[in-house]
Order: structure tokens, then C-alpha cells, then sequence
């Protein structure tokens, strides 16, 4: 009977065997191994693990060996904008309102200052370079117009991961996080701007006014949607207190808003920015839990999304005057940053550090330009900049080469910034505390121990001199036999005769865990919430038996508050 439904059944098995492609889980796994390798090496040399993963994509990608090609990127497009989405998530969490408070006008100014600084002097530069090439001023002025556009924007993703990998925290690493985040809308501005006249002035159809509005509908939907979702995931999380299943259900969230901006050709990474912005402010604790649980989730994620951004990076047979054009962007993409960036800063009376060093920070240049690059080569792709190349393919082929280049400079020089400005290694949690003391670190050693044949109206005493809830009963060698708690009183109170004649030994209770002071502190803590226990007996190394101290949770999660506070100063 069931011989012929167990054929069937492994054929249709067979069958599906023969028909899955393979490579792209080779391409995952390969990618992700090497990324994680690259990283080490780099990491050993001290430069930033990001330019590990970047390199080894570049190795095995278009400019090298091609284990991955061009295909297998576009394959793997919808993982890309995975990443992107949560990149923007966590860049979001990190925008507190409180800083928008209290530096929003320098953001500001800093911001303008920067972007406006590449946008135009890359314009300029790029413009003269090819209004030499083609004598038509329509051609070099779009031309710059667009790269200058293109320009303005900053990588958020290989610079936020400097400075988690570096620990960064101060008002330098503050400056740069809402710089980085805001500077996708300002690009998209200029770029929204940029093409419309790059198209008019190379006789295309459009006009100023409608690109205005579709750049203004465009940054609306994008943090509309946002603060939505927002909402959405708030409620979640007052409902749902298991770790793990509020980070099923925001991975979930941020996949479904991902693919409706993608549907509504809005930006994915300002849109999950918002989200995480939104939900940050209003509600900061339950959402700090969820930001650190997605920070550990994605490191695989983010590996592979630089991998893959340096394996899509093809420069081969681009002309000589192409790479004129590369350096030149280069360097007036840098100065431009480095420039405004101090000028914004010094209007604006910002700190010191922010004024000398932000414009270290503003190099990299990733998956927004390569974006941008992609979509003005739809709209300017029919515009001849000589017999054999086409502007759009000029665009995409300068910005890869561009966004290679300064890949490779940018993250060692946000490592840079944050050294010369003493940020790197504050960004102490409570977790990073916990994490490196043992027991004998927090442990109150001043230990009453209540003798075994006491009688309880005496051991009350000790419970309304002492502040602890639990004390060791000990036998008279000193050797612990029992925890005698406030609940065994109450469980008696209405007797108070019986504390006459009862000892402690007759209502203690066994002793359910006990530690020793060297045992990890993370361990304890975790085993006192599995076990809801508040307060602990620390025995001897040599013998488990004899009491030297207790440790009071709530009193070690004081200490952790101070010591993470301590840690974090300059």
C-alpha cells in the first residue's frame, strides 16, 4: 500500500534536488567565510574590518577573480536591500530626540556645509574636464550637475560599522551619526534636482517645478511610512516581552516596509531610518533591547552586504579621461566635506573636535551613490558624451570607480577621527561591564551568618538590623546548611508564639544555588532571573560549604550604572 506513495514521494524529492541552484548558497557561504577572514587580517593590521570585507568582494567580484558576477549580484538585489533596511533601522535607533534638541542647528549647518561643499566643487571640476572633452556646455554643465549630486552623499553603513567596531562614543561620534543618516534626504535633493536640469539642459523633457514635487512627495512618503510602521512595531512590543520574539516580529515589519517602499520608488534607507528614529523616541526602553538584539542578528548580514558591494565593482576599459574625472571627483568630493563640514561646525560655535576632525569622517561613499549612478543612467542614458560612450554609462562607471577608491580611505579615516578625538572605546554598556567582572568584584563580604539552633525571635532581630532578605544558617562549624529568608518568617507570623520555641533551623530552606567568587557575573545574574532570585550566599573556592559573602542583584545593578557611567568619561 504505501510502497508506490513512498516512490512517488522520493521522486517528487529527486526532482526538486535536481532543479535548486546551488550557487547562490555557495556565493552566501563563500562570501561570508572570506568577508569574515578579510576582516581578521585587516583587523590584525589594525585598519577597519569593513575594507576586509570590501576587498575580499573585489577579489572574487567583477574586478577579479569572478567567482561572483554581475549576474549573481543582481540575483542576490533583494538581500542588498535587506541590508540596506537594516542599516537604516540601526542608524535610526541612534537619532534621540535630546541631541536633535540640543545640536540641531549645528546638524544642520554641518550638513548643508558638507554636502553643498562636494556638490559644488565636483560640479565644477567635473564640468570643466568635460566641457574640454565635448565643447557643448549643455553636456559638461549636466554632466557635473549630476556627479556634484552624486557626491554629496555619504556611505552610512561603513561608517557607522567604524564606529561600532571601535566602540566610539562623544559628541564627534553623535555629529557623525546624524550626519551620515541625514545626508541620504539631502542627496536625494540634489540629485532629484540635479537630473531634472541635466535633462532640460540636454533638451529632455521635464521641468524644475515637478521635480521639486516629486523630491518633496518622495522624503514625505518615506517618513510617513516610517512613523507608521513605527506605531505598528510600538504596539508589538508593549504586547510581545520575549526577546526573541520582538526581534521576530521587527525583522518581519522592517521586511514588509522594505518591499513597499521599493513597490512606491521610495528610499529604502530613509524610510527604515525613520523607523527606527520614531520608535527610539517613543519608546526608548523597550526599543533599546530590540536595537542591541538586531545589532548582534546582523553581523553576517552586514558581511555579506560589503562583500557583495565590492565584488559588483567593475572599472575595466574605462577611458583615460574617465579617470581624470575619478581622481579629480575625488579630490574635490574630500575637500568639498572637509571644507563645509569646518565651516558649518564654526558658525555654529560646535565643539572643538567636531570643527578639526567631522570631515574625516564624511569619506566613504557606498550603496546611495551606486543607487543614484544607476537610476541617472536610466534617465540620461541616450545622451552621447563621445562616439562610443554614453553619459548614463559614464555616470555608473565613475561613481564605481569613485566609490572603490574612496572606500578604501574612508573607513581609516573615520578610525582616524575618533582617535584624534578620544572617542574610541567609550561606548561602554552595561552588558560590557557584567561581562568583565566576576562575583568577588560586586559581592558584599561584611556576611552575618545566622547560627542553625538560634531561636527565631533572635533571627528576626538580624532581619530588622540588617538590610538583606536572605542570610546563610550555619552549623557550628561554620558551614553553611540552609538560607533562612523573610518569607519563612511571614509563612509563620501569625504563630509568634512558636518563635519562642522554634529555631532557625526548623523553617530555613535548603540552599537552591550557591556561587563561588570567582564564577562570571553575567552567568549569576542570568541563573538569579531563571530561578527569581534576589539575593545569593557566595561560598569558598575550596569549600562549598563555608559562607564569605552575598551578592544582592539589586545592589550589583547599581554598581554596573556607576561603572558603566565611570567607563564612558573621557
Amino acid at each position: 500500500m504505501l510502497k508506490p506513495f513512498v516512490k512517488s514521494y522520493q521522486e517528487r524529492i529527486n526532482n526538486t534536488m535536481e532543479n535548486v541552484n546551488f550557487t547562490i548558497m555557495f556565493i552566501l557561504g563563500f562570501s561570508i567565510l572570506g568577508g569574515l577572514m578579510g576582516a581578521s587580517f585587516f583587523q590584525k593590521l589594525r585598519i577597519p574590518q569593513v575594507l576586509g570585507y570590501i576587498v575580499i568582494g573585489l577579489i572574487i567580484g567583477e574586478s577579479g577573480l569572478r567567482i561572483i558576477n554581475r549576474s549573481d549580484v543582481i540575483a542576490l538585489q533583494p538581500f542588498t536591500f535587506f541590508a540596506l533596511g537594516i542599516i537604516g533601522f540601526l542608524v535610526g535607533g541612534g537619532l534621540k530626540g535630546e541631541n536633535f534638541k540640543k545640536y540641531g542647528r549645528q546638524f544642520s549647518a554641518i550638513l548643508l556645509g558638507e554636502g553643498l561643499g562636494a556638490f559644488f566643487l565636483v560640479g565644477i571640476l567635473v564640468a570643466l574636464i568635460m566641457f574640454k572633452l565635448s565643447h557643448n556646455i549643455s553636456i559638461a554643465v549636466a554632466t557635473g550637475v549630476v556627479f556634484g549630486a552624486i557626491a554629496s552623499a555619504t556611505d552610512p553603513a561603513s561608517t557607522i560599522d567604524v564606529l561600532w567596531e571601535y566602540r566610539a562614543l562623544g559628541i564627534l561620534t553623535t555629529s557623525l551619526t546624524a550626519i551620515v543618516a541625514l545626508d541620504d534626504a539631502l542627496a536625494m535633493t540634489l540629485y532629484g534636482l540635479g537630473t531634472s536640469a541635466a535633462q532640460i539642459l540636454t533638451g529632455g523633457s521635464g521641468s524644475i517645478l515637478e521635480a521639486i514635487e516629486k523630491v518633496a512627495l518622495t522624503l514625505l512618503g518615506a517618513v510617513g511610512l516610517g512613523a507608521i510602521s513605527a506605531l505598528a512595531l510600538k504596539f508589538i512590543l508593549q504586547k510581545v516581552h520575549q526577546p526573541e520574539r520582538s526581534l521576530a516580529f521587527a525583522v518581519g515589519l522592517l521586511l514588509l516596509l522594505i518591499s513597499m517602499a521599493i513597490s512606491l520608488d521610495i528610499d529604502v534607507i530613509l524610510t527604515t531610518m525613520t523607523l527606527g528614529c520614531v520608535l527610539t523616541n517613543i519608546v526608548p526602553r523597550q526599543s533599546e533591547k530590540l536595537f542591541n538584539h538586531m545589532r548582534n542578528f546582523s553581523t553576517p548580514i552586514y558581511v555579506l552586504f560589503f562583500v557583495l558591494a565590492g565584488a559588483r565593482m567593475g572599472i575595466s576599459r574605462m577611458p583615460i579621461w574617465l579617470w581624470v574625472i575619478v581622481i579629480l571627483y575625488v579630490i574635490g568630493r574630500s575637500t568639498g566635506k572637509m571644507t563645509g563640514a569646518y565651516l558649518g561646525a564654526s558658525i555654529t560655535h560646535s565643539a572643538p573636535v567636531v570643527r578639526r576632525y567631522l570631515g574625516l569622517g564624511l569619506f566613504a561613499q557606498g550603496g546611495v551613490a551606486i543607487g543614484l549612478s544607476i537610476m541617472a543612467s536610466h534617465h540620461l542614458g541616450k545622451i552621447m558624451v563621445t562616439e562610443n560612450l554614453a553619459l548614463g554609462d559614464a555616470i555608473i562607471s565613475g561613481v564605481a570607480a569613485t566609490t572603490l577608491i574612496v572606500q578604501l580611505i574612508g573607513p581609516p579615516t573615520v578610525k582616524l577621527a575618533i582617535k584624534l578625538s578620544g572617542e574610541i572605546g567609550r561606548n561602554i554598556t552595561k552588558e560590557d561591564v557584567i561581562n568583565s567582572w566576576k562575583v568577588a568584584d560586586v559581592m558584599d563580604t561584611d556576611i552575618v551568618t545566622i547560627p542553625e539552633n538560634e531561636p527565631l525571635s533572635r533571627a528576626a532581630q538580624t532581619f530588622v538590623n540588617q538590610d538583606y532578605l536572605v542570610y546563610p544558617v550555619v552549623n557550628r562549624h561554620n558551614k553553611i546548611v540552609g538560607i533562612l529568608s523573610l518569607q519563612n518568617l511571614k509563612d509563620i507570623l501569625d504563630d509568634r508564639d512558636s518563635w519562642n520555641w522554634l529555631v532557625a533551623s526548623d523553617v530555613m530552606t535548603p540552599v537552591q544555588y550557591r556561587v563561588v567568587p570567582s564564577s562570571p557575573l553575567k552567568e549569576v545574574l542570568e541563573q538569579c532571573n531563571q530561578l527569581h532570585i534576589d539575593q545569593i550566599p557566595v561560598v569558598k573556592e575550596s569549600d562549598g560549604d563555608a559562607p564569605v559573602g552575598i551578592l544582592d542583584v539589586a545592589k550589583v545593578e547599581q554598581l554596573v550604572d556607576k561603572e558603566t557611567l565611570r567607563r564612558q568619561q573621557p
